[in-house]
């Protein structure tokens, strides 16, 4: 062979090499790079834990909290009146007083007015949402305890605790249109937004399900935990999470009834809370836990019980903000029961009144 055809070949075949060496930076350039957004989603999330305290003062004690994310607001069920927090500060803006023994706040879904549960007063109370001024006080059933806006029909339902019953109210008129009687005492309830209302009962241990349009209960079915009394709600997944007694949530299917899991929370719930864009499920208790309950995980487990402050029983959770607000203040030493009060409660030190945040 001749070395001109040898030296051809050599040209021809370190072309080739230098080919077959360079193809896969090539390659690997004509790809798209892989979206920020898929690496943060693959990425564990942190864990939740307290980011702030709001000293919110004042005496007595408190019941439900609701969040209003649009106007970034509090509204705290604080003895005789109803606090108002503005959460981008962590101040009182206002407050609406002169109520008897305020237990829950419910808000329209125009943005005009809020309903107060006034339990000392048997009576719902209206007021507007930019005034913070009373516009009217509605005659309700006996104890009215937890309060909600129905957004299919409009209206407004207070379950009244001692008489067993629900209180529906026309809020143009700011009239009972309806009394629905309940085989069992109401805890807290939550409108499902199309049309359907759910309610513990938590002398029975069980759940009714009502049709907000005919107003009638069209099925009744076991809690499967003890005293429900906290209450949230999977939309998206037709589910229900009570909470219990003996340190125990239940997950419900909310189209059958059927218990699907009971995992493990802290001990004297009294809210739960539910995050659509992260699935979980929250639970405050009065020992100071707020557990975080993993629902897109087999098993339902507890995956965080984060330590808050004794008392922090009650909470409601902020979806805007991936916040967890929980209320509640120092105690002084229990009274000795009595015949009259065989289960007395701690007296509230006055000006310990506070608003813990959670977050991540």
């Amino acid at each position: 062979m001749s070395r001109q055809r040898l030296r051809f070949i050599a040209t021809t075949f370190a072309a080739f090499l230098l080919a077959v060496v360079a193809a896969p930076t090539f390659l690997a350039a004509q790809q798209p790079a892989a979206p920020a957004a898929a690496a943060a989603a693959s990425a564990p999330q942190p864990p939740y834990h307290v980011i702030d305290h709001w000293k919110i003062g004042g005496e007595g004690g408190w019941d439900y909290v609701a969040a209003d994310p649009g106007a970034h607001r509090l509204y705290i069920a604080h003895g005789t009146e109803v606090d108002v927090v503005d959460t981008n500060t962590g101040k009182v803006v206002g407050a609406i007083t002169g109520l008897h023994g305020v237990h829950g706040v419910a808000l329209d879904t125009a943005g005009k007015f809020g309903y107060i549960s006034d339990g000392g007063a048997n009576a719902v109370v209206a007021f507007d949402r930019s005034a913070l001024a009373i516009t009217a006080t509605i005659p309700a059933g006996t104890g009215p305890d937890s309060i909600l806006f129905e957004p299919a029909t409009q209206t407004v339902w207070a379950f009244n605790g001692r008489s067993s019953d629900i209180s529906v109210i026309n809020p143009t008129s700011n009239t009972v249109i309806a009394t629905i009687p309940l085989p069992g005492r109401p805890e807290f309830a939550i409108a499902d937004g199309q049309g359907t209302v759910f309610d513990n009962l938590e002398d029975k241990g069980e759940i009714v399900r009502i049709d907000a349009r005919s107003k009638t209960i069209t099925a009744t079915w076991a809690a499967g935990c003890d005293s429900p009394s906290g209450l949230a709600f999977d939309a998206a997944g037709h589910r229900l999470f009570p909470v219990c007694d003996g340190k125990k949530m239940s997950v419900i299917d909310s189209t059958t009834g059927k218990l699907l899991a009971n995992p493990t929370i802290g001990d004297g719930p009294d809210a739960a809370g539910w995050s659509a864009a992260h699935s979980l499920a929250f639970a405050s208790s009065r020992d100071g836990i707020l557990s975080v309950i993993d629902a897109a995980a087999p098993g339902y487990p507890t995956i965080e019980s984060l330590t808050t402050q004794a008392g922090a029983r009650t909470m409601t959770y902020d979806p805007s903000t991936d916040r967890v607000y929980l209320i509640t203040a120092e105690l002084g030493p229990r009274p000795d029961p009595t015949a009259a009060n065989p289960r007395p409660r701690p007296p509230v030190l006055p000006g310990t009144f506070t608003v813990i945040v959670v977050g991540r």
